[in-house]
């Protein structure tokens, strides 16, 4: 028998074998380089630690500050060193608290009339009686602040452009957080007027309004402060 003899690789086929593999050794050449083009961007790291924020929404908030003792400080304005050494004047939102005494100003003018007002949404107690709650509010606003460091938040805002400011003010009571406006409702102390603002904390100014009204018939009802005479 005779043996077949092998049919011969012509030329042609080796060829498109060589071309072949040179056409995968540059895919993988540039196979590094394509998927560094196609990744996405490299995202900032999360692990670092975050900095103290210095703001809350629109507020700019102040650690540690103190009050400063100064003649016209009053149940709802006050002078407050900041962390910074800053001086200032700050004046609550939301509240204000009878004048703690009958003043005549030069030209003439009084505040005897504010008195009248502040006497009126009080209860339609007396003018002088008025001032006898001024001066209880004045003394338990000095005495919180005194006792220890609190926080303040501003937008440094002037309500009368007179270099007072408005402010919202944390206090400690009974191990909680509070703010000085709000204890000062509960107390009696105060008239809910003047400018409100929505709180660091994210809550409308209209939300807090009704609280603080709620916290004002609590007050009538417990025969606070003004509430009382």
């Amino acid at each position: 028998m005779i043996a077949k003899s092998k049919p011969k690789t012509s030329w042609f086929t080796v060829l498109l074998i060589i071309a072949a593999v040179v056409l995968w050794a540059y895919n993988q050449s540039r196979a590094p380089e394509e998927a560094q083009r196609r990744a996405p961007a490299p995202r900032p790291s999360t692990d670092a630690p975050a900095k103290p924020a210095t703001r809350t929404t629109a507020f700019e908030t102040h650690q540690g500050c103190t009050l400063v003792e100064a003649r016209g400080n009053d149940g709802d304005s006050f002078v407050v060193k900041l962390p910074d050494g800053k001086k200032a004047e700050f004046r609550l939102y939301f509240v204000d608290a009878p004048e703690s005494a009958f003043k005549t100003y030069s030209g003439g003018d009084t505040n005897h009339r504010r008195i009248h007002d502040q006497a009126a949404d009080l209860g339609g107690i007396t003018p002088q009686q008025a001032v006898e709650i001024g001066k209880k509010a004045k003394a338990f606003t000095s005495g919180v602040l005194a006792s220890r460091p609190f926080d303040l938040h501003t937008c440094w805002d002037s309500p009368f452009n007179d270099n007072r400011f408005h402010a919202f003010v944390e206090i400690r009571q009974n191990g909680k957080s509070r703010w000085l406006h709000e204890v000062l409702v509960e107390k009696g102390l105060v008239r809910i007027h003047t400018k409100g603002a929505d709180l660091p904390d994210g809550t409308r100014s209209a939300k807090h309004k009704t609280r603080l009204q709620e916290l004002q018939a609590n007050a009538k009802k417990s025969a606070a402060g003004a509430w009382g005479l």
